[in-house]
């Protein structure tokens, strides 16, 4: 309840849950947030939202909540393999396959804080709650105009549940490689206000991740262990103010596949929100927030034969701070009128302190990069009537960002003679996003929707500053990179058939929808090839035989194009199917640093991507949900050399409610086994994600 009551669409159920938790509860009109920041009918919003309930997010197969988002087809990470064997760093969030990279090029948040990482812009999807969320919002290609930087994808939001009185939520399971897991949540009335305390612990021993043909004894299971624990407290000030707070320690520890190649984390995060509603005609919300936090890392080269392991890098601390605020206001006008904006600002300090060059059995030298990095602005977006059926919102976005302090440092473990000591000019620009859109909806049945918009993405300290070795490839950091610009647009149909007396609900029992988009992204920050071992090359410095000299650098333009097809098809009260299709053809359309890779696809973007789950409630309470997913091929680098293969990907899960309270449940991933290549390098070497994984244990509720 806490974070949610920062946001608008909420503020009047925090106070009336806060004056009468024991009143009953009330169904509320459908809304979305995401897009503008501020509630609204789904019918009104110009840009494709897919919105995934709680009992969507419970009960779909999937052991991770990012895998679970993978139902989506336009939800994707940097790779294949989620965050249950997902090196951290790979784990940024792509939507309709713009330009995937460890940096996300999307927004995540949990009730309005920004979840991408302060230093390197990937997602810790560990730390967030499962259970205790009441719903996800994505928002691909729209929402950049009220979140500004990193929405260049779009957003993806979380909503956690309110709390509503004392209440207990609890959920135990155990499954293969040794995993378990125990996620809780208590609620309780405190005075006026409500007290709540969350917490999760999970463990798995892991699997390989290297394909069965060319393991070596170097290979072991990729083992992960972590654990948070977060309090919430709310309480009214009067009879429209309310304020909010939490605190939350999380930490990881992760092998990657090898003896030598492990990471850990840790965080500390604290926030504090006001939220008021002054008339009936304006709400306001704000929060403020802190985050501290380190990360450690370790890489290493593998012989051909997986016999041996060589150390390669310690990035033994990555610290970083950041803080920000936001404030969002929305008013109400005659004729169904709206205009909501505001600001936000965020503030990063950080760097990478490893230790590389290893010979003789220590490593030989120390470097030290990082800086600072300052973003923020001011929006508006403005929404009326045009004519009937027919609205327009328009909107725009002033961005200012400033990188100060940027270094890197390197010296001589032994001697202590300093071997490279840059300082980099301080760099700072603006940016104004304006955004666009139209919804006509002639009849209950029928929306049209069109829009565009544009936004920009400030590349991350990580891509600025750190260097980093992976195997036998090197990739350079760039302090000079561009700010990456994106042009978007889209235009969408929806039709939906209702029928009451068969379903017994005012849902439609059939929804089609159909969505062309197309992107023009420039500046895109990309990790471009630019030598090939073995030998000694300017910038990336020694490279092993099979091993590849990159580094990170703009490229000119890319344009993602494609289309999405959904459809929602209730059969009968108890069974429901859903079925997403999207096309994606990304391409590089222009790249001066490197002319040959013009008319190549994006790395790490499949051409389509496939979904199809169900739900069934069946006799005693019985529900069964299976999914499929057909995820099409798709390219490891740049050059298009080496190339994933398609995969058909069968999940499915099993609930049984054993008393009022209490359900047994059993979870199967990829139960045909299917092989999921995840990476593949020059030298043959085969990556590959989650065999199948059988969990299943009891969650409660009461």
């Amino acid at each position: 309840m806490i974070f949610r009551c920062l946001t608008s669409a909420l503020v009047a159920s925090c106070f009336a849950t806060i004056a009468s938790a024991q009143s009953a509860p009330q169904k509320l009109d459908s809304v979305v947030i995401t897009a503008s920041r501020a509630p609204q009918s789904p019918d009104q919003v110009a840009f494709s939202v897919t919105t995934l309930d709680a009992d969507s997010i419970r009960t779909n197969p999937a052991i991770m909540l990012d895998g679970a988002l993978r139902s989506v087809p336009g939800f994707s990470l940097f790779r294949r393999n989620d965050s249950l064997t997902g090196n951290p760093t790979t784990q940024g969030v792509s939507l309709r396959g713009l330009g995937p990279s460890g940096a996300s090029r999307s927004l995540v948040v949990l009730d309005g804080v920004p979840l991408n990482d302060p230093f390197g812009g990937w997602i810790a999807w560990t730390k967030i709650p499962r259970d205790g969320l009441a719903r996800a919002e994505l928002v691909p290609g729209g929402g950049a105009t009220a979140w500004g930087n990193a929405a260049l994808g779009g957003v993806v939001q979380l909503f956690t549940e309110p709390i509503t009185g004392a209440q207990t939520m609890a959920t135990a399971a155990a499954g293969q490689y040794g995993t378990h897991s125990f996620e809780f949540s208590a609620a309780q009335p405190v005075g006026g206000g409500s007290l709540q305390l969350l917490g999760r612990a999970f463990e798995t021993d892991g699997f390989k991740l290297t394909a069965p043909e060319r393991r070596g004894p170097v290979d072991i299971d990729a083992w992960n262990r972590h654990r948070w624990l977060e309090g919430r407290f709310a309480h009214p000030l009067g009879a429209n103010l309310q304020i909010s707070a939490t605190a939350r320690y999380y930490e990881e520890y992760r092998d990657n596949g090898t003896p030598y190649v492990v990471n850990n984390s840790r965080e500390k995060f604290a926030s504090v929100g006001l939220a008021g509603q002054p008339s009936a005609n304006f709400v306001w919300d704000a929060v403020g927030y802190a985050q501290d936090q380190t990360f450690a890392a370790t890489f290493s080269s593998v012989n051909a034969t997986r016999t041996i392991e060589t150390p390669a890098s310690n990035q033994y601390a990555v610290p970083a701070k950041a803080a920000g605020f936001a404030w969002t206001g929305t008013w109400k006008h005659a004729g169904g009128a709206r205009t909501s904006g505001g600001g936000d600002w965020r503030t990063v300090r950080g760097e990478t302190r490893e230790f590389f060059t290893f010979a003789a059995g220590n490593f030989t030298r120390q470097r030290i990069a990082g800086g600072d990095q300052a973003v923020g602005g001011l929006f508006f977006l403005h929404e009326r009537e045009l004519a009937p059926h027919l609205r327009a919102t328009l909107g725009g976005r002033f961005d200012q960002w400033r990188d100060t302090a940027g270094h890197r440092k390197e010296t001589d473990r032994a001697t202590g003679a300093i071997l490279r000591d840059d300082h980099y000019a301080d760099r700072d620009g603006t940016e104004f996003n304006p955004s666009a859109g139209l919804v006509w909806a002639p009849s209950k049945s029928w929306r049209v929707r069109a829009n565009a918009q544009q936004a920009f993405r400030r590349p991350t300290l990580n891509e600025i500053y750190r260097p980093f070795r992976a195997g036998a490839n090197v990739t350079e950091a760039n302090a000079d990179l561009r700010t990456e610009q994106v042009t978007s647009g889209e235009l969408g149909a929806e039709w939906k058939v209702f029928n009451a007396a068969a379903t017994g609900t005012t849902a439609p029992v059939l929804t089609l929808g159909a969505t062309a988009f197309w992107n023009d992204l420039r500046d895109a920050v990309g990790n471009v090839t630019i030598a090939r071992g073995p030998g000694t090359f300017p910038i990336v410095g020694v490279i092993a035989a099979g091993g590849l000299g990159r580094q990170r650098l703009n490229i000119d333009r890319i344009e993602v194009n494609g289309v999405e097809l959904a459809g929602t098809w209730r059969l009968t009260p108890a069974l429901s199917v859903i079925a997403a299709y999207q096309y994606d053809n990304a391409k590089v359309t222009k790249a001066r640093v490197a002319p040959a890779l013009v008319g190549n696809r994006v790395a790490q973007v499949p051409r389509y991507n496939t979904s199809v789950s169900a739900a069934w409630r069946g006799p005693h309470g019985i529900t069964v949900t299976p999914r499929v997913r057909w995820m099409g091929p798709q390219f490891e680098d740049d050059e298009n050399l080496l190339n994933l293969g398609e995969v058909v990907v069968v999940d499915v899960g099993v609930s049984y409610p054993l008393t009022r309270r209490i359900d047994l449940f059993l979870n199967a991933e990829n139960l045909g086994e299917a092989r999921i290549e995840t990476g593949r390098s020059v030298d043959g070497i085969v990556n590959v994600g989650t065999p199948r994984l059988i969990l299943g244990g009891l969650r409660g509720k009461w």
